[in-house]
């Protein structure tokens, strides 16, 4: 199987990549910045250029592919420790990165004569909105705030595919957790410093999932011929904003003790700061409907391997380093 990756030198782009490559399989990924990551993938994935809204020598790429994976678009929160306000610049750069990334896709699979199969478009959980404690499905409707916004004109981005004849699957990405990048390494350092703890009431759900279970879904979405049209790629038992602190304090045998309060938050990010303070109870229905198995279905599983893993990457780097 070869699948062409569009954003993949991010978080989820580089786990799949690499797991499709254990497994024999090729992946094209699409960077802005190819170069920069010569040394990160084996000899199965190739590194192609490409702007993310002009067609260029990657489109040769689409020809042969079985499948491709659209997950580009800039970061919603930044690459700083503080996530990036959302002044009107960012927000337009979000939006428009969105939206050029699936047009050019979808100029280019138009192009081809042999078209993939499947395209796997990215999306988020923000679609829904903030929605209190509501279990929210793949049928619960749309929200009405920026996020919300900004994820349906991303999945509408490749529908045009759909008329083409290839088979198109929307996956709505929780909260992503890893030690590599996204929230979990913000999260690990107040509490590995004593400082863990909540968010404004903690009462807020947040529809985690743990990255190995990101890039198996993906796979798994591509796989399955009854996927089609939205999936929620969440881990099938959501908590807590507390409860989640509550597990982090004790994975790494800390207390969560330390709340912060909603007005200091939204003082110092502002609108940005509703990711952590509002969120969704969403489950994956149709993933558990189609039989996909999660690797880490429970919190504490979850953060237990992703802290041990990051415990053995130090212990070999710094053998590496002796």
């Amino acid at each position: 199987m070869k699948l062409v990756i569009a954003g993949g030198t991010g978080l989820i782009g580089n786990e799949l990549a690499k797991e499709l490559e254990q497994e024999g399989h090729r992946a094209v990924v699409l960077s802005r910045s190819p170069e920069r990551y010569e040394n990160e993938f084996g000899d199965n994935v190739t590194l192609a250029a490409w702007d993310g809204r002009n067609p260029g020598g990657w489109v040769a790429h689409i020809e042969d592919a079985d499948a491709v994976v659209n997950l580009a678009g800039e970061s919603i929160s930044g690459a700083g420790f503080l996530p990036d306000r959302w002044d009107a610049d960012k927000k337009k750069r979000i939006l428009e990165s969105r939206i050029a990334a699936g047009e050019v896709l979808v100029r280019a699979i138009e192009s081809v004569d042999k078209k993939p199969q499947v395209l796997v478009q990215a999306s988020a959980v923000g679609y829904y909105g903030s929605t209190g404690d509501a279990l929210i499905t793949e049928s619960s409707p749309s929200g009405d705030d920026f996020l919300a916004s900004v994820t349906r004109d991303w999945e509408a981005s490749t529908e045009a595919v759909e008329a083409l004849g290839l088979r198109r699957t929307i996956a709505r990405i929780g909260l992503v957790l890893s030690t590599e990048d996204g929230a979990l390494p913000r999260l690990l350092l107040p509490s590995r410093l004593f400082a863990g703890g909540w968010f404004g009431g903690g009462d807020q759900w947040w529809p985690w999932i743990h990255v190995a279970d990101v890039a198996g879904a993906l796979r798994f979405l591509i796989e399955e011929e009854a996927a089609q049209g939205p999936v929620n790629v969440t881990a099938p038992n959501p908590v807590t904003n507390k409860e989640f602190g509550k597990a982090l304090g004790r994975a790494l045998n800390r207390p969560s003790l330390l709340p912060v309060p909603a007005f200091a938050l939204r003082l110092a990010l502002g609108e940005v700061s509703t990711t952590v303070l509002e969120g969704q109870r969403a489950v994956p229905e149709r993933l558990l409907e189609m039989g996909y198995t999660f690797r880490y279905p429970q919190i504490n599983e979850a953060l237990d391997n992703l802290l041990q893993e990051q415990k053995q990457r130090r212990k070999q780097n710094e053998l590496d380093l002796a």
